[in-house]
């Protein structure tokens, strides 16, 4: 008995003496921001006395009834390394701290982009040993209602073992800033791929907007588990009355047959996410085949089979032999055929996909999804069969709104920090018109939570991608979200990227990505720095019609409006009253642009770059910064009537 209560007695002292505890956030390498007030925060027993010491610097503090305490430490100048001490009955100490230039960067896929995949990488990872460069990265996770804490992260320090898994916009960022300062730099990734941005910002900011407040008055406050189960019923019954048939995964086995008969199966077209298509936003199990016929001549050749990509995972049948697999979701799915696999006739490929979050389904390039059997290639796309035998339970960050918000942003604040880097839009084009309340909605609704003023927000314009084939004469969804994020601008300290030039019309990832942060990091150095230097490239500001001419303005011309090696002018397009669309002669005169063409006598308005893919536009200023895609007419586009839906 005496040994249990020692036993007891030691236990409770443990408990008794453990009870000051810190966000994840503060921890061994961290980096505080400089020149600001330094709010430090933890959790201790209500009314607790902790005391906080951080270089010279002494606080002291009491737990409110909910255990939660906060001080302000005064503004300290960079450098370091220190220690910060919190000691209430127990002591932490936090080892390795940094005091420079602190940036949150988040957005989706492209922001999410690690440095390992970008152009270059192994050179780049070979010169990353720079440990004033410090990475903290947030742990994916949904949740219902605010989190007080991260579900999981650290800081690292960048070297060639750890910088590969950086975000790769955020490090070129931070290694510019730190060749130019030579002080600490952190950059705090908050990031998920294929998210749109209202799962980014909080239920408060829809609550007080007009244009989402009756969307969020119906969304349920739930826990998360209750959240999953909830959307998965749902998603589950929205696919079988899709599908026509409960969603089951018994007999699959005999789905990768030639003989299973499929005629009551649905259709997909393909190449496509499921996401741009009836499915909408599943992640589950689906089946998917196609049949084609092959000649006696055709199987007499090697056969390679190439499904372009697939999200997430698949294994692939031919005629019910398996001939690969890949877990990959953004790989291109290259695989040989066995000889006497495939036989004259009737061939079936039968498709196991698995999706886990974000896109699912084949997706690419229809060049990319063919048989090629000897010389001959057999274009695979079109329509497919599916079938969709399990839907997850697990939410997706896109289900409800503010499930990032709550579980990856609200737990920073208020970390005091210098600006944020957005890199994100991709999964918003179908909504490109909301967007332009929407961006700003988030924007706004950071600031107002961490109460540190108007905070720089520097952000990516999307890139090009040849996503719908988009264009004038039938609207192009990519164009109007660029021109969403352009008159995001309107807010003050705000800050974009153009990437016109850097793109690839065949990735939405494209891997240049050190070019992005170059472009980040010169707005930064000339808004936050004072190191005075060109950082935009033209933006169109006004234009007057003259005859059958319309002469275009810009800001932002730097020295002088030029294109590469000057070559002649592309992308510009002109219209008449009739709002048809005709390629257009554009010439440069006095840092002006004078657009006409003969077919539009009368001209009212211009388009430039307004098209999914538009690789081809080369306006720059002879600093080398590439123009904004823009339109000077305000006729109605093709999202304008697209609004933001939840899962009933």
């Amino acid at each position: 008995m005496k040994k249990n209560i020692t036993f007891l007695f030691l236990v409770f002292c443990i408990i008794a003496n453990a009870n000051v505890r810190m966000p994840l956030l503060f921890s061994d390498g961290m980096v505080l921001q400089r020149n600001k007030p330094i709010p430090v925060w933890g959790w201790a027993d209500p009314g607790e006395k902790v005391e906080i010491h951080f270089n010279k610097q002494t606080k002291t503090v009491q737990a409110d009834k909910k255990g939660k305490w906060i001080v302000t430490l005064s503004p300290e100048k960079a450098g370091g390394p220190f220690e910060l001490n919190i000691t209430g009955k127990n002591k932490i100490t936090i080892k390795n701290v940094l005091v420079g230039e602190v940036w949150i960067c988040s957005g989706q896929s492209n922001m999410e982009f690690q440095v390992v995949k970008t152009t270059n990488a192994q050179k780049e990872i070979e010169d990353s040993n720079y440990p004033m460069i410090r990475h903290f990265g947030v742990a994916q996770d949904l949740s219902g209602s605010p989190k007080s804490d991260l579900k999981a992260g650290k800081w690292e320090v960048s070297s060639k073992e750890t910088v590969g898994n950086f975000t790769a916009v955020g490090y070129y960022f931070a290694k510019k800033l730190y060749a130019e300062l030579k002080i600490p730099i952190g950059i705090i990734n908050t990031s998920w791929g294929g998210t749109n941005i209202e799962t980014w910002t909080s239920r408060e900011a829809f609550q007080q907007s007009d244009e989402f407040k009756a969307i969020i008055a119906d969304v349920p406050v739930l826990n998360i588990d209750s959240i999953s189960k909830l959307y998965a019923g749902k998603m589950k019954e929205r696919v079988e009355r899709i599908q026509g048939t409960e969603v089951t995964a018994a007999n699959e086995n005999t789905f990768r047959e030639p003989a299973f008969n499929d005629q009551s199966w649905g259709t997909l077209n393909t190449p496509d996410l499921w996401e741009n298509q009836p499915l909408g936003d599943l992640d589950g199990v689906v089946w998917m085949r196609k049949a084609i016929t092959l000649s006696a001549e055709d199987i007499k050749n090697k056969a390679i089979l190439s499904l372009a990509k697939i999200d997430d995972e698949d294994i692939t049948y031919v005629n019910g032999i398996e001939v690969g697999t890949n877990k990959a979701w953004d790989a291109r799915r290259v695989y040989e055929i066995p000889a006497n696999v495939l036989k004259e006739g009737t061939n079936v490929i039968a498709i196991r996909i698995v999706d886990n979050s974000g896109g699912g389904g084949i997706y690419g390039e229809k060049e990319d999804l063919k048989l090629t059997v000897g010389s001959r290639i057999i274009p695979l796309d079109g329509k497919w069969k599916f079938r969709v035998i399990v839907v997850k339970t697990a939410l997706s960050p896109n289900s409800y709104p503010s499930l990032l918000y709550n579980a990856m942003i609200n737990p920073l604040v208020p970390y005091a920090f210098e600006g944020v880097l957005w890199y994100q839009g991709e999964a918003n084009v179908t909504r490109a018109s909301q967007y332009k309340k929407a961006f700003p909605l988030m924007i706004t609704d950071w600031r107002t939570k961490w109460n540190q003023g108007n905070f720089p927000f520097y952000f990516v314009q999307l890139s090009t991608f040849n996503e719908f084939g988009g264009n004038s004469q039938k609207g192009s969804r990519w164009a109007e979200l660029r021109e969403a994020q352009t008159e995001t601008l309107k807010l003050p300290n705000t800050g974009m990227a153009v990437t016109t030039d850097i793109g690839n019309a065949k990735d939405i990832h494209p891997t240049n990505k050190q070019d992005v942060g170059l472009r980040l990091a010169a707005i930064a150095m000339n808004n936050v720095y004072g190191k005075k230097q060109v950082f935009s490239g033209p933006v169109y500001q006004s234009h007057e019609i003259k005859g059958n001419q319309i002469i275009l303005n810009f800001n932002h011309i730097g020295s002088g409006l030029a294109t590469p090696d000057n070559t002649e002018l592309k992308g510009f397009e002109i219209a008449g009253a009739d709002k048809i669309f005709h390629p257009a002669k554009a010439i440069i005169q006095n840092n002006k642009i004078i657009v006409s063409a003969p077919e539009v006598p009368n001209p009212v308005a211009v388009h430039y770059g307004w098209a999914d893919d538009d690789t081809e536009i080369n306006l720059f200023n002879k600093e080398k910064f590439p123009a904004s895609p823009f339109r000077t007419d305000n006729w109605e586009m093709i999202t304008a009537n697209e609004k933001y839906k939840v899962s009933k």
